[in-house]
């Protein structure tokens, strides 16, 4: 390919899309499942139930401290299979590609979504491409399908939480949406925080096993306070988060004082909510702790009986409703 950028005619399925397709995309994704001349591929058969998740993603910029939209990709769907009581087998992707993204902006992203497959023990098997006129796209968008083989021993079932259950989180909540928005320069910040985006895979694994562990969830668009909007609502009760135990980054707290954000609805990509009864928190906790992904893991709330909604506990002993997401909270990261 001699072009530096891309064009409309890379989407008209002539010689262009095939030197596109084959120089780039399989030149990072090329396996031996993935034929790009046939229309479907058969896969072997797996070794136990499968589960079937997709997404799709857009992120500006690009390229942001800590990742980029190609491994944002890649994470994203592995760890919603991950805690799901999954192993991330097969992936496809579909790429939706704006007139004039520089090609090598794509061959970095594509490069970094074809490490982060193999990282976690992903083959893309099957993908699709698109191009879009200039002005019609953020410069690339991926769609991605993911199959796994279901692992968990545990019944993992949001239905299933109870009063007295205990809610954990592997890590600081917000880093990824506050890191692509200083990317973003916006409001005269910037700053050196690099998003979280990262695979759950190796925390899902060490305790998707353990008995007591009732709900596992990556708490992405939304964060932290809607994922307990949802156990709210599933399991009938109050979720109440202790917000002196909620693990925050200082420069979280900062932006979010800055600018009026509620870091509680800020977006993650490589924590995991878990629910737990009271005595599988202890050992949930240690099994986190003992990986790097999990060395910030705290006990951070409870589900007490009440109506469904989700309360803040000051230090102070103030309890503050926080209310369901309307509006967006602030620029849309993904």
């Amino acid at each position: 390919m001699n072009d530096t950028r891309i064009l409309l005619a890379h989407g008209n399925g002539g010689r262009l899309m095939r030197e596109l397709v084959t120089e780039l995309f399989a030149r990072h994704l090329g396996n031996p499942l993935l034929d790009t001349d046939a229309d479907a591929v058969t896969l072997p058969p797996l070794d136990g139930e499968p589960m079937v998740t997709t997404d799709g993603f857009t992120v500006q910029p690009l390229e942001f401290p800590g990742g980029n939209l190609g491994s944002l990709a890649v994470h994203g769907v592995v760890n919603d299979l991950a805690v799901a009581g999954a192993d991330p087998r097969y992936f496809t992707l579909s790429a939706l590609i704006e007139e004039g993204l520089e090609l090598a902006v794509l061959d970095r992203l594509i490069a970094s979504f074809a490490a982060a497959a193999r990282e976690n023990g992903v083959a893309v098997v099957a993908g699709d491409t698109k191009v879009v006129r200039r002005g019609e796209g953020g410069g690339l968008y991926l769609m991605v399908a993911g199959i796994g083989v279901k692992r968990a021993q545990a019944k993992l079932a949001i239905e299933s939480i109870a009063p007295g259950d205990v809610v954990l989180v592997s890590g600081p909540v917000g880093d990824h949406g506050i890191a692509v928005m200083l990317a973003r320069e916006q409001f005269g910040l910037s700053g050196e925080l690099r998003s979280d985006s990262a695979s759950v895979l190796p925390l899902a694994r060490a305790v998707r096993d353990l008995p007591g562990l009732r709900f596992m969830r990556d708490p992405t668009r939304g964060g932290l306070a809607t994922v307990c909007h949802e156990i709210a609502r599933a399991c009938g009760h109050t979720v109440t988060l202790e917000q002196e135990r909620v693990p925050l980054r200082p420069e979280v707290v900062s932006v979010c004082e800055m600018l009026g954000y509620d870091p509680y609805f800020l977006a993650c990509e490589g924590r995991i909510v878990a629910v737990t009864d009271a005595a599988a928190a202890d050992t949930v906790l240690e099994h986190w702790r003992a990986l790097p992904q999990g060395a910030g893991a705290c006990r951070i709330g409870r589900i007490e009986s009440g109506n469904a909604r989700v309360i803040l506990e000051t230090g102070l002993g103030g309890r503050r409703v926080l209310d369901e997401l309307e509006d967006d909270p602030l620029p849309r990261i993904c």
